[in-house]
Order: structure tokens, then C-alpha cells, then sequence
């Protein structure tokens, strides 16, 4: 062979061993990212567990809160839905896994926005509150879509929670195909449940709203200040908005979900 082509030769061979040593390096590179982003959902689940015994919150402590206290900017930038001066401020506190939540989004949200944040009256902020895993990784395939995409990413997993919000490893291959129609590459997927930093202030956000604010079920809502009570119909927004009483707690109907293990608290 020539000296020619024996360089030719070796360039080559060189150049397939460079492209073998990258690929497995980038096979190795998502291998680690599923992991994290898998330990993250299961640590998720973990945490509610764990967290549930570590608080002294009790059903005698639901009281309004102080909305200086309630609107100090927390662990994540809170994405409003409404103009930013309206009189009125509705955080919500959810699970994207909790039905009755989905419930509120696909058919109370609508009459809210039509009738009071779309006019300038009230502004909603959603605040994550998860109640397993799942949601953990719900919530943050939302944040990574970004602020103007957030409320747009939670209305299409509201929208089809049935389908993704399942038992076992499924739930974690049904959100990657919501994703992919909202946009999400798998590799964009795989980055977003592997980022440790959201995923930390996501369980933040939790703690907060359930040690300070003694949120224990989804959803809860707080109406410039005022915890909502009854059935999270219109009708019970409307009554706290016109400084009037909403049913007693007793009254809630139906309950809000909780997490498995923890005791039953009804609407908030």
C-alpha cells in the first residue's frame, strides 16, 4: 500500500474512533441525565412522606394569612395570569396530578378569566404545591417551557391529565409525548427533569406554602389574603372578592386531594 494511502487509511480509522467515542460518550451523558431526573420524581414522593411528619401544622391553624407574608417572593418567580395592578390577587396552591385541580382549571379558570382577569379585576398566580412525584416532573416540564409558556404547558396537562397521571413508570413516557406537541425535544425533556436546581425550589415552594401558610390540600386558594372555602365554584370566589363569607369549611364539597397518608383535610 502507499504511503498515501495508508495515511488515508489511518485518517479514517481515526476519524470512526473520534465518532464511536462521542456517541458512546453521549449515550452515557442521557443515561446519567434519565437517572437524576428519575431519582428527582422518586425523591419527590420521598419528600411528601417524610415532610408530613415533620410539621406541626394542624387543622386548628387555617387561618387567612397576611398577604405582605404570602406575596414575599419565594424560591420561584411567580408567573401571574391577569394584569399585574389588579385590586385582587387569587394564589392558588396545586398538584398537577390532583383531579379536583384539574377540575378548577378546565372549568372554573375559564369563567374567572372572562369575568375577572381578563377585565383587570384579578390576577391568579399558581403556586406548586405537588402531591407525588409525577407532578414534581409535571411542574417543571411547565417551568422549563417558560414564562410565556407556563400557563399554556398547565392548561394542556390539566387538559390531559387522565392520560398521563398513572401508576408506575408509564406516567414519566406519557408526559415526554405531551411535551413533544408542546415543543420539547427528548433530549430538552431529559435536561429539564434533570435540573436539581428547579426541582430543589419546586420542593421549596411546597414547604413554604405548608409550614407557613398551613396549606395540606390541592387545591387551596387565598384571596388577597383570604383562604377560600366551600366548593371553589365561581359562586365562592365571588363572595370573598365582594367581601362576603363563602360557606364554612365544614361545608367544602367536594375535598380537595391529598397526599396518600396524610389525613383527609377537605376543600381548603
Amino acid at each position: 500500500m502507499a504511503k498515501s494511502e495508508k495515511a488515508a487509511a489511518a485518517k479514517s480509522s481515526g476519524a470512526k474512533g473520534a465518532a464511536s467515542e462521542e456517541a458512546a460518550l453521549n449515550k452515557s451523558k442521557f443515561f446519567i441525565i434519565g437517572a437524576v431526573a428519575l431519582a428527582a420524581i422518586v425523591g419527590g414522593i420521598v419528600y411528601w412522606r417524610t415532610s408530613s411528619d415533620a410539621t406541626t401544622v394542624t387543622r386548628g391553624e387555617k387561618k387567612d394569612v397576611d398577604v405582605a407574608l404570602l406575596m414575599t417572593p419565594g424560591p420561584l418567580e411567580d408567573i401571574a395570569l391577569g394584569k399585574a395592578d389588579a385590586p385582587i390577587t387569587i394564589v392558588e396552591y396545586a398538584s398537577m396530578t390532583c383531579s379536583h385541580c384539574a377540575n378548577f382549571h378546565t372549568r372554573v379558570l375559564p369563567e374567572l378569566e372572562k369575568k375577572y382577569i381578563d377585565t383587570g379585576q384579578a390576577r391568579l398566580i399558581l403556586r406548586e404545591f405537588p402531591l407525588d412525584g409525577l407532578a414534581v416532573a409535571a411542574f417543571m416540564l411547565a417551568r422549563c417551557a417558560g414564562p410565556d409558556r407556563y400557563y399554556p404547558m398547565v392548561d394542556a396537562l390539566f387538559e390531559t391529565q387522565k392520560t398521563w397521571s398513572v401508576p408506575g413508570g408509564d406516567g414519566k413516557e406519557k408526559l415526554l409525548v405531551i411535551a413533544k406537541q408542546a415543543g420539547f425535544s427528548k433530549e430538552k425533556f431529559d435536561q429539564c427533569l434533570a435540573d436539581k436546581e428547579l426541582f430543589d425550589k419546586i420542593v421549596e415552594t411546597r414547604k413554604i406554602a405548608h409550614e407557613k401558610f398551613g396549606v395540606e390540600s390541592t387545591p387551596s386558594f387565598f384571596v388577597n389574603g383570604t383562604r377560600l372555602k366551600g366548593e371553589h365554584e365561581l359562586k365562592d370566589f365571588e363572595a370573598v372578592m365582594a367581601g362576603g363569607t363563602a360557606p364554612a369549611e365544614g361545608e367544602a364539597s367536594p375535598a380537595g386531594d391529598v397526599p396518600s397518608g396524610a389525613e383527609e383535610t377537605g376543600g381548603q
